[in-house]
């Protein structure tokens, strides 16, 4: 499974015509954000930017590649490209 990606945002990927982990890591972060926001305001907080990444990785059979990268996701996106808060 790709972290960030529940039933519900697997049904429009579905609708979209996104069917096999191949096509999803084919996928632009562009056209993943248009099917997103078609889709109203509830999934705005869906962040697509790893999923193309992960479905490649599953499509590929790099199972122990996906889940080690997975360890680094915090809802489907990447903790290290979050910049560390300040407390000074």
């Amino acid at each position: 499974a790709v972290e960030g990606i529940g039933p519900k945002i697997e049904h429009l990927l579905n609708e979209a015509g996104i069917t096999t982990w191949n096509q999803l890591a084919h996928t632009s972060l562009e056209t993943l954000k248009e099917i997103l926001d078609k889709a109203g305001e509830r999934y705005q907080l869906a962040d697509p930017s790893t999923w193309s990444k992960q479905a490649a990785m599953a499509s590929e059979g790099q199972w122990k590649e996906l889940f080690e990268y997975q360890d680094r996701l915090d809802g489907g996106k990447d903790r290290q490209d979050v910049p560390a808060m300040s407390l000074s």
